[in-house]
């Protein structure tokens, strides 16, 4: 049985996405008692598309969606636990304005860095169900639990570098814009403006050198 250190949740808030000290907000969480398990949800999105006549539909990729994070937290003070038996209620609530509350000066909710053994998870909250227990003769709560789910975010330096859009192996779609040109528009996807006669006729551009902003245009793989 491997033997260490008892780690808890740490819930870390951030006022920016790019989560660094510097915006950091208040401290950080941690769990009192750790979760029994969570859940990661991992969604890929296609669409179907199906010629007529035909038997079958080809699905092509869409996108990949944020993979979405669950917990359940559970705050107890019936003594079982620990020796402390007050009211929960402040502690809950603290807990829920931390997911929830607006920040005052990004003024959106926050973003959070959730880590738990090999668990690193960036994202922000996107719900918290609360669900009071076990109480008090005077009915304050001492026992409830919170189901929280997040929704996965990276900074966008990274994103851009993991799916890398530019790439000349991957078919564009681009919408012309004021002093746009082809050989420009073809060096900044190929890296080359070369190959504006190839995506002049694909497009079937008769007057390339007239573009009208606005035009959509497609920018397929080109043999290089």
């Amino acid at each position: 049985m491997a033997q260490g250190k008892l780690e808890k949740v740490r819930i870390t808030a951030y006022n920016n996405p790019d989560y660094a000290d510097s915006h950091k907000v208040g401290n950080t969480f941690k769990a009192t008692i750790n979760p029994e398990s969570y859940v990661l949800d991992y969604k890929v999105e296609f669409t179907e598309g199906q010629g007529h006549g035909t038997s079958a539909a080809t699905q092509k990729f869409n996108l990949k969606k944020p993979e979405e994070l669950s917990f359940e937290f559970l705050f107890d003070s019936t003594g079982l636990i620990s020796e402390k038996q007050d009211s929960i209620f402040e502690e809950v609530k603290a807990f829920r304005e931390m997911l929830l509350e607006y920040d005052s000066q990004s003024h959106e909710p926050k973003h959070f860095i959730l880590v738990w053994g090999h668990l690193l998870f960036k994202g922000r909250c996107t719900s918290l169900s609360i669900t009071y227990k076990l109480f008090n003769p005077d009915g304050s709560p001492i026992r409830a639990v919170c189901k929280a789910g997040f929704k996965g975010s990276i900074e966008e330096e990274l994103r851009v570098a993991i799916e890398a859009p530019e790439s000349s192996d991957l078919t564009h779609y681009r919408s012309v814009k004021l002093g746009d040109t082809l050989p420009l528009m073809c060096y900044k996807i190929y890296g080359d403006s070369k190959y504006y006669l190839q995506i002049a006729r694909v497009n079937k551009l008769y007057d390339f050198k007239k573009l009208v902003p606005g035009t959509e245009l497609s920018f397929p793989p080109v043999i290089k």
